[in-house]
């Protein structure tokens, strides 16, 4: 009798446990829903968007484009930065590095921390910031539900072209806003989904109403809505 109250115990204990999985894992699918994944989307949709896909390191050519500066007029962009020398900077999404090691110059008191997922993209930072001689530079492998930054750390946290290709927006989102210092912002570049006129294909664009619907849900609040930039919004953020 004790071996069989002792067997159902520990069958209620696993069944519980499975149920509290299923339970946790409904409430995460709750914020996500599927559909037929569109050209270059994932089929994912958060907030009545579909994530897009996301750029292959192997696109770096792109990142690194001659014109690049004059089209998305990226100097600009870099010089609003709201950072000092002592700034600690996260650059999520880093790919080959265009904004870090413009950063970088601008924090010699403080670092640029240049997440990214990529195996490749991790290694190409490595050597490229030690090649230039960027010791406040610092490489971090982060993964698709997080930046793994330290908290209440971060100045500044960047997202240039980025966002829209998060897999898990919400819980990057909130992994962010623990990682922000309490006066700590969050910066979006994203390219303009309000104008036709941006060649960028549809998934790779936001509208400001899209970005503020979702960040709002997660605890931020839109300060700066700078329209500065030729092609792309400039859209700074501090948590509620």
């Amino acid at each position: 009798m004790k071996q069989l109250t002792a067997f159902f115990s520990i069958f209620l204990s696993i069944t519980l446990c499975y149920g509290q999985g299923q339970r946790l894992e409904k409430e995460v699918d709750a914020v996500y829903s599927y559909k037929s994944p569109a050209p270059d989307g994932t089929g994912k949709v958060y907030m009545g968007r579909e994530i897009s896909s996301i750029m292959n390191f192997m696109g770096m050519s792109w990142l690194e484009r001659a014109s690049r500066p004059e089209e998305e007029n990226t100097a600009l962009a870099i010089k609003n930065l709201p950072i000092d020398k002592n700034s600690v900077v996260a650059d999520i999404g880093a790919g080959s590095g265009y904004y870090t090691f413009r950063i970088a110059p601008k924090v010699p008191e403080g670092k640029v921390y240049a997440v990214e997922i990529q195996d490749p993209a991790i290694q190409y930072l490595k050597e490229r910031s030690k090649a230039m001689g960027f010791d406040n530079v610092i490489t971090v492998k982060g993964s698709e539900k997080s930046p793994n930054l330290p908290e209440n750390a971060i100045d500044l946290a960047i997202m240039v072209d980025v966002y829209h290709e998060l897999l898990h927006p919400q819980e990057v989102l909130q992994e962010i806003r623990k990682s922000l210092k309490p006066d700590g912002k969050l910066l979006l570049i994203e390219y303009r989904a309000e104008d036709p006129k941006v060649m960028i294909k549809r998934l790779h664009k936001m509208s400001v109403k899209q970005v503020t619907k979702e960040l709002g849900a997660n605890g931020f609040r839109l300060i700066e809505n700078g329209q500065f930039m030729n092609i792309q919004h400039f859209l700074v953020f501090e948590k509620e």
